[in-house]
């Protein structure tokens, strides 16, 4: 089986040994994102709402990256620090995924990294290219 190797600058450069993503036979499997900044590689201030929304948006780029989209998305696992914070993560993810949410698991982890609240990971499948 090949696979190929997903890096985008647009999304935080991963912060141990692992891909961004990988793509194999028409998935793309994607590593778990957390609300780091792009541009400084630090984690953003605020609550689970403003964390979610800037994971969400690295995932979205790291897909792109890969020729697919957040509405490819077929599967995801959330991971929050604190179950309290589900209404509040729920809110934002239901607008990135709002025609045809794909499958999610949601787990309560005490500690995530660099103390985020909100992290994301993802399989998404890849378009089929148009015929014509």
């Amino acid at each position: 089986m090949s696979h190929q190797v997903v890096q985008t600058e647009k999304a935080p450069r991963a912060i141990g040994p692992y891909s961004q993503a990988i793509i194999a036979n028409g998935f793309v499997f994607c590593s778990g994102q957390i609300a780091l900044d792009p541009a400084t590689g630090e984690l953003i201030e605020g609550d689970v709402a403003a964390q979610t929304e800037r994971a969400i948006e690295n995932l979205r780029a790291v897909l792109e990256a890969a020729g697919s989209s957040l509405a490819h998305v077929v599967k995801t696992t959330v991971f929050l620090r604190s179950m309290a914070d589900f209404a509040a993560m729920n809110a934002v993810y239901g607008r990135f995924f709002s025609q045809n949410p794909p499958a999610r698991s949601t787990v309560g982890n005490l500690e995530l990294p660099r103390g985020a609240h909100f992290e994301i990971e993802a399989i998404a499948v890849l378009p089929q290219p148009s015929v014509g």
